[in-house]
């Protein structure tokens, strides 16, 4: 397997650090940080990105997730391990990635449920983290990006 090109964020200049920077800033919106990891991983899953799930696994063991429940996250309304505030964050993270599955993207119970448990800032990393994997996804699945490889 080859890439078609490089990750499009490192062939224009400054276009990676700045995507980095809006991640960076979300881990600082007070989200665990395993969350954070399972949201990335969830919405990778569903785009087909090869290249994020096997990073986003990586990452989230690194951030102490357990096998598993990584091995639980494609399931996970079926599987007992993830908390209610994980599974509002996993569905929010589902509803904002699938935009074009229902005519309404973000019903009002998804986002309600997910405002029971995190708070304004919070909803906002979530938010950020979530359209910034999908940012990755799509530009890592449209040119090819293999998973393991490095940019």
């Amino acid at each position: 397997m080859q890439a078609r090109m490089k990750n499009p964020a490192v062939v224009i200049p400054d276009a990676m650090s700045a995507i980095l920077d809006v991640v960076k800033a979300t881990r600082k919106g007070g989200v665990p940080e395993t969350t954070l990891e399972l949201v990335h991983l969830r919405a990778s899953q569903i785009n087909g990105c090869s290249y994020c799930v096997v990073g986003g696994a990586l990452s989230a063991k690194k951030a102490g997730e357990t096998d598993e429940r990584l091995h639980a996250v494609a399931a996970w309304r079926e599987a007992p391990y993830f908390t209610d505030a994980e599974r509002a964050a996993l569905a929010l993270a589902e509803a904002a990635t699938r935009l074009a599955d229902r005519s309404d993207p973000v019903p009002d119970a998804v986002w309600d449920e997910a405002a029971r448990h995190f708070d304004e800032p919070q909803l906002a990393a979530l938010t950020l983290m979530i359209g910034v994997t999908n940012l990755f996804n799509r530009l890592n699945v449209t040119t090819q990006q293999v998973a393991g490889a490095t940019w």
